[in-house]
């Protein structure tokens, strides 16, 4: 929407609010201002974009004051304005002309500064606010905070346990009964395990006392 200045402080607002002001400095007597007011009219309605692009029409007549700050001494005169600043004139009833300035504008009013988009602070995948108390994620540790590392045994363990329910189901009659009964199954609560005969001495498992220092087993590995 093209904006009718009707004074020197809207004036000054509107090239301080803008950041590119395209103005048509005409007079109603100006046969030449009426001849290229549609084309004016259509870039106003196509590219007007508040605080960036705005188009304005001064009266000469009755804003002398804006127009002779200007320099203006013929009609119609177009004068585009970027942050205050006349960048571009075009002087008489020149549509090309005016259309292609005013295309040069838009660009430039469209450009933002050089690294605008990574101004805003970076955040950490997963992380969480520091209020929340939730441990953070580093190098090792599993989301909940706890280490983690590679173990054979429980490896060993999950192939054996594979590989005996499929065999398992693969000799019986009723498969699906015979994986649910086996002691692979990990869901099948198992026996304790019986203890270990160690120098004449119960080792380890239900009723058996304690294993001796030094003495290991393959659970050992997952610790």
């Amino acid at each position: 929407m093209t904006v009718n200045i009707g004074s020197s402080n809207e004036w000054q607002r509107t090239l301080s609010s803008t950041t590119v002001v395209v103005t048509d400095f005409y007079a109603d007597w100006c046969g030449p201002c009426k001849m290229i007011a549609p084309t004016f009219e259509s870039l106003s309605t196509k590219y007007t974009k508040p605080g960036k692009i705005a188009f304005c029409k001064v009266n000469v007549d009755n804003q002398q004051a804006i127009a002779q700050a200007h320099g203006v001494r013929a009609m119609p005169t177009f004068l585009i304005f970027k942050n205050g600043s006349v960048i571009e004139t075009i002087q008489g009833a020149n549509p090309p002309a005016l259309t292609s300035a005013v295309e040069k504008a838009v660009k430039l009013a469209s450009v933002t500064a050089p690294g605008a988009s990574f101004q805003s602070p970076g955040r950490t995948l997963g992380a969480g606010s520091s209020s929340s108390g939730a441990p953070a994620r580093r190098s090792g540790q599993t989301l909940g905070g706890q280490p983690w590392r590679f173990s054979p045994f429980h490896f060993f363990n999950a192939i054996l346990t594979f590989f005996g329910l499929y065999f398992t189901s693969l000799f019986t009659f009723d498969p699906y009964k015979s994986a649910e009964q086996s002691t692979f199954n990990v869901n099948n609560p198992r026996a304790p395990p019986a203890p270990i005969e160690l120098k004449g001495q119960k080792v380890g498992g239900q009723g058996g006392a304690p294993r001796p220092s030094g003495v290991r087993t393959l659970a050992d590995l997952s610790r």
